[in-house]
């Protein structure tokens, strides 16, 4: 009862927190990390001390699944090269830098002291143990902040993958240690075996190539079932414990589990939309969100409940107050540092190496922000925790690690959006993602038109090729209304389809609600009848969601460079309209539009596709003029149908 208790007001704490930082404008994880902090000393809040077992194993391989089944795989491996100067040149930099300061500040200090100093191989420990920047701390303020999707990609890649590297410097590092107070012990120097450079290179390799090499496997086996998986619960059940069988099966060879899970979590989302049914993916995403959200708030409440039994830990060290606090204080301070000094020299000389057309971060703004953007997180806490506790002041690194996590997360993750902001960084343009968006549908649209050609015969009846007709058209039409004219005093069609639909399955769910009420009917047979208007109910309400940019000043599209189509590159911005107040055959046939679009070659005004006569479309069906452009005020994107690019 008592468990339970504690995991109800944990759940409990972590939901009101993420309301409160949502409602606050602040980020969830930093609240949650201080009001761990302050219940930690709550007299009535018991002690809860995380163990290392718990958060590699319990808390690390769906944190990473759930995180690389969201991230693109085309967009990694765009940015592998980025990505790997992080994850691995970064960790590594970092591990023996950090571990230099620690052994110079601790270890002079202890033998000033008369005590034993800090060795050399737990100086390295502490070094990996703060290394790894954290993703769910980096992505959730990023995301929040509106970095450029390059960014966030990039800061999502190295969390991905930096604990693997940052796992196999720690094991190293101990098993350094265990070599050396075997040999203090006086055990056969021919029974102990340090690590060299070159076993320390091979570690790696096995243990990188090995974690990679199960997660192609698990990734391969979990597809094949999953594909013959049409139950949605099902194929979720398999989903939720992907992420322990690919961790636990590297693990138990000796290989990285981090990778393994990241492996296999980036393929199973790569393939999701051919492996799953559609009510597979949905109900996989849906359950993810839910318990990627309860753990990764989980994570950083934890943290600051740690805070106040590290501090009684570090009371009762035989080092002085002063040593601690230098210690500390130069430790924290080369974790910051190190990042950028790495950064941007080793960016610089990649460029001029690879050259520059490699994709990464380009921009001096980007880099800052790269640079700044190094939280510590719950891995960091976790592995602190694995060193051994014979080591010489464990209670120290502890602490320290503890300082590192909390300050970083505080210093960096409150002040990272006011950098952004300083900087005047962009962050992902709502106008271009709509322009994207509607670009994508059309040409979907048409493929479907063209397999729909295909596919018809003289018996199919003609009633149902209009509708599918009109479904497919009605999916791209909504697309490009919401770039239309934010003052509009025109309803256009997805609008009032939306207005009316609502209306009647509003009557209808009270039609089956008078029904439960009289008893007349089977509730299982009402309840399947219920499922079917709320899934409609709920593609209406995320289509109104996605809609309400549509209706203000967010969607306006901006200038945008010209994109790669040598009809964009010929065709002029601007154009003297021939019907300025109006579509041409429109005013003549006294017919309706909802937008307007503009030939860039001949200066023909016509209405757009969600328009019932089409005639800017119909005019590039007789003209063939490529270039086109919308007509309404504060619009200057332009479209070619002949290439399918925009501009």
């Amino acid at each position: 009862m008592h468990i339970a208790i504690l995991v109800v007001a944990l759940v409990a704490v972590v939901a009101a927190g993420a309301a409160l930082a949502r409602r606050i404008g602040v980020s969830a994880p930093l609240l949650l990390v201080v009001v761990g902090v302050a219940a930690s000393y709550l007299p009535f809040v018991p002690q809860i001390e995380l163990s290392h077992e718990v958060v590699l194993v319990g808390f690390l391989p769906p944190l990473l699944y759930s995180a690389a089944i969201k991230t693109s795989l085309v967009d990694f491996s765009k940015h592998r090269r980025s990505i790997g100067l992080l994850s691995v040149g970064l960790v590594a930099f970092t591990t023996i830098g950090v571990g230099l300061v620690a052994y110079w500040l601790l270890g002079s200090a202890a033998k000033s002291q008369g005590l034993e100093p800090l060795p050399l191989w737990a100086a390295f420990a502490l070094g990996a143990v703060v290394a790894p920047p954290d993703a769910v701390a980096a992505t959730a303020i990023a995301k929040r902040v509106g970095l450029p999707r390059r960014v966030v990609t990039i800061l999502e890649g190295e969390s991905l993958l930096n604990d693997a590297t940052a796992l196999v410097g720690l094991r190293t590092a101990i098993a350094a240690g265990a070599a050396s107070i075997a040999l203090i012990r006086g055990d056969d120097p021919s029974d102990v075996h340090s690590p060299t450079p070159l076993s320390v290179g091979l570690d790696f390799l096995l243990a990188a190539g090995g974690g990679v090499a199960v997660g192609l496997v698990c990734a391969i086996v979990l597809a094949k079932i999953r594909k013959r998986f049409t139950d949605p619960v099902l194929d979720t059940t398999l989903s939720l414990t992907a992420p322990f069988i690919a961790y636990i099966a590297a693990e138990e060879i000796h290989a990285s589990g981090v990778l393994s899970v990241v492996v296999t979590g980036l393929l199973l989302g790569h393939k999701a939309p051919i492996i799953q049914s559609a009510a597979s993916r949905m109900s996989e995403r849906t359950n993810w969100r839910t318990f990627q959200f309860l753990l990764e708030n989980t994570v950083f409440l934890l943290i600051g409940l740690q805070t106040r039994w590290i501090l009684d830990d570090v009371s009762h060290s035989p080092l002085s107050t002063s040593t601690i606090t230098i210690a500390t204080v130069g430790v924290f301070a080369a974790v910051i540092l190190l990042r950028p000094i790495w950064l941007f020299p080793v960016t610089l000389l990649s460029r001029r190496i690879l050259g520059r057309s490699r994709p990464g971060p380009v921009s001096w703004q980007s880099l800052v922000v790269v640079s700044w953007a190094g939280m510590r997180g719950v891995v960091t806490l976790a592995a602190v925790f694995v060193l051994p506790e014979e080591t010489p002041h464990r209670e120290v690194l502890v602490f320290i690690a503890l300082t590192v996590t909390a300050g970083t997360l505080l210093l960096q993750g409150s002040t990272l959006p006011w950098l952004v902001r300083r900087l005047r960084l962009p962050g992902p343009d709502p106008a271009e993602d709509a322009l994207q968006e509607a670009a994508v549908l059309q040409g979907a649209h048409r493929a479907a038109e063209a397999e729909l050609d295909r596919l018809i015969t003289p018996d199919d009846p003609e009633e149902v090729i209009a509708l599918l007709r009109q479904r497919g058209e009605s999916r791209a039409q909504a697309a490009w209304e919401r770039l239309g004219r934010p003052e509009s005093e025109y309803e256009t069609p997805s609008e009032a389809y939306r207005r009316l639909r609502m209306a009647m399955l509003e009557a209808e769910r009270g039609h089956i609600l008078k029904v439960r009420d009289d008893g007349l009917v089977a509730d299982e047979v009402l309840q399947r009848a219920q499922i079917q208007l709320d899934i409609e109910e709920s593609i209406l309400d995320r289509a109104e969601a996605d809609d309400v940019g549509g209706q203000s000043d967010s969607l306006r599209i901006q200038p945008a460079p010209g994109a790669e189509c040598e009809h964009l590159e010929q065709a002029p911005c601007v154009l003297t309209p021939n019907t300025p107040e109006g579509c041409e055959e429109c005013l003549a046939d006294g017919g309706s539009w909802v937008h307007l679009r503009l030939c860039l070659q001949c200066g023909h005004v016509g209405c757009c596709d969600s328009s019932p006569e089409r005639h800017a479309s119909k005019h590039f069906e007789t003209t063939r003029h490529p270039v086109m452009r919308s007509f309404e005020p504060g619009e200057d994107w332009r479209w070619c149908f002949i290439d399918e690019k925009l501009g």
